[in-house]
């Protein structure tokens, strides 16, 4: 088969994530298949190719746009490909051919983001309906929709009615590329537990053996400060925690790490209006190395959001041993269970006092199911069935 993959989104947050280790892991475990991967210019010259069966193709299209579902499906079809994997929710709803769509969430209909938006208001409200059809069209088009977690299954069930049985769950993975500076080893299906586990206290240890990158005691953000991410709240928590215990929190910070964008601007200026000062670091995009020390050397990593698709950055921070403290919501219970600490996100009280409590560092952390391998050997499955 000649498989084509959607991959301009390759060097975002998140879903690039996604798409980086599942192109890597495709070129190590297929080695039948060609493949066509879609590339904006900037990724395109510097796109390395995994292997002779792989070619790239320069498709400059802005993500979430009407030349999207126009541009696209022309360019995917010149290709001439067998099957087409879309990993987002922008699926090109007139492209004729076999696709298999990722879902991650569906935050986009719960979460109004119309205030970064330069459109008018009436603009954005009209464009927010046609990403609504699109989705809801697209995944009618689609022959298989891949979602990141049962949560994530039964959102697409229950908003857009889909069929179950057309619903393939696969669960993400710790990356490597972190995991490699530090952390624990990628999780191959060959690997014991026992194994695993002993790679991650060896891999652990280097880490922390390490120089801090932030010298001071500090709870840990890794995401972006979309309103869903509920980051006003975790402010207000972290206000209230130094208020509560202000000689015991000193020195105390509040590390947060994402791109720099209107979101984080807005985060910035209420907590400067909130006095916090020089107590919330903003450090801006981490690099694979940096994210490791950071997890690594966290009192706890905190996340507030009110809905995920996965949350991938929690299951990172345990996989360094740091204690996670997030939102309680299902699909947190789904992936991490019993290894993190609950707290009800919209009580700055109730997320203070998880943060102030004793936390203790877990221990015989459990990652099985949890990799970019088996991620991919189930994804090439449903390529197959396909």
């Amino acid at each position: 088969m000649n498989i084509g993959i959607d991959a301009r989104l390759i060097n975002e947050t998140g879903v690039g994530r996604y798409i980086r280790n599942l192109v890597r892991e495709i070129g190590h475990q297929d080695k039948i298949n060609e493949y066509t991967i879609f590339l904006k210019k900037k990724e395109y010259t510097s796109f390395e190719l995994p292997n002779p069966r792989w070619k790239k193709v320069l498709a400059d299209v802005g993500w979430h746009s009407v030349s999207e579902q126009l541009i696209m499906p022309w360019l995917l079809f010149q290709a001439r490909l067998d099957l087409v994997h879309i990993p987002y929710f922008n699926i090109p709803i007139f492209y004729p051919g076999r696709m298999v769509a990722t879902i991650h969430d569906l935050t986009i209909l719960h979460f109004d983001t119309g205030r970064a938006t330069t459109l008018p208001w009436i603009l954005y409200k009209l464009r927010r309906v046609g990403y609504r059809i699109a989705l809801a069209v697209g995944l009618r088009r689609v022959r298989t929709i891949i979602a990141v977690s049962l949560t994530t299954k039964k959102e697409i069930i229950d908003h857009l009615h889909v069929q179950p049985k057309k619903i393939v769950v696969t669960y993400e993975g710790v990356d490597e590329k972190v995991s490699a500076k530090g952390g624990p080893a990628s999780g191959w299906k060959s690997q014991k537990s026992s194994a695993r586990n002993a790679t991650q206290s060896v891999a652990g240890g280097k880490v922390k053996s390490q120089k801090r990158i932030i010298e001071n005691p500090y709870f840990l953000y890794v995401g972006n400060a979309y309103p869903h991410k509920n980051l006003e709240m975790l402010l207000r928590a972290f206000q209230q925690l130094t208020i509560d215990n202000s000689q015991l929190t000193k020195n105390l910070k509040l590390v947060l790490v994402g791109k720099d964008d209107f979101f984080y601007r807005k985060i910035k200026k209420l907590a400067a209006s909130m006095n916090l000062g020089e107590s919330v670091l903003y450090f801006g995009q981490a690099d694979d190395a940096q994210l490791a020390n950071l997890y690594a050397h966290a009192i706890a990593f905190v996340f507030p959001s009110l809905m995920e698709g996965f949350g991938l950055p929690a299951l990172e921070a345990l996989s360094f041993g740091c204690p996670v403290i997030v939102s309680d919501i299902p699909v947190f219970h789904e992936i991490l269970g019993s290894q993190a600490t609950y707290f009800n996100p919209q009580d700055p009280g109730d997320i203070a006092q998880k943060m102030s409590q004793n936390v203790v560092k877990p221990k015989n952390i459990i990652l099985d199911g949890y990799s970019w391998f088996k991620l991919v050997s189930d994804t090439l499955r449903v390529y197959e069935n396909i």
